[in-house]
């Protein structure tokens, strides 16, 4: 399996918030953004594995600043890390106010994205060139929120053991 650079797994997807995605408060809803952001990672890790992928974990999802109805949102996604058959996948997300072209950075998201094989069964993906800072440093964080997320697993799985059947 060729190994691929972060670059060739880029994926941009655009949205404008329309009255449909708001709360009464104007504001956009967090379940509309996080949807878009797993739409966004999902292209990101498709792009790198070149299979179908299905959500496995949200490790971070950081709400910012409020987005408002009308405005164009960007969700910038890139796979950070490969392991044998999952992927992390970082989405940065931007809101633009049309009228100024004011932009901000409302929300950053981190999934972990399982890449299925024909039969439905997790398969392997194309290990990640990891070249030049910004790469090497997205690297190094997704492998800290992975062993944090393994660490977490294993512990509640080993209380559990210590409770018994309860």
């Amino acid at each position: 399996m060729e190994p691929r650079p972060p670059q060739a797994s880029e994926s941009v997807l655009v949205h404008w918030m329309g009255i449909a995605d708001a709360n009464p408060a104007g504001f956009v809803h967090g379940g509309t953004v996080m949807r878009l952001c797993d739409e966004a990672a999902g292209l990101a890790a498709i792009r790198h594995s070149h299979l179908r992928v299905v959500t496995a974990a949200v490790d971070r999802m950081t709400f910012l600043v409020p987005i408002r109805v009308g405005e164009l949102v960007t969700f910038r996604s890139v796979v950070n890390a490969a392991w044998r058959t999952s992927m992390e996948v970082g989405v940065r997300v931007e809101a633009e106010d049309p009228g100024t072209g004011r932009v901000r950075h409302t929300n950053s998201a981190y999934l972990t994205m399982v890449a299925l094989g024909a039969g439905g069964a997790p398969a392997p993906v194309p290990p990640l060139v990891v070249a030049g800072p910004v790469a090497i440093r997205r690297e190094g964080e997704a492998q800290v929120r992975r062993r944090n997320r393994l660490a977490e697993r294993n512990a509640l799985l080993a209380a559990r053991g210590a409770e018994g059947s309860r």
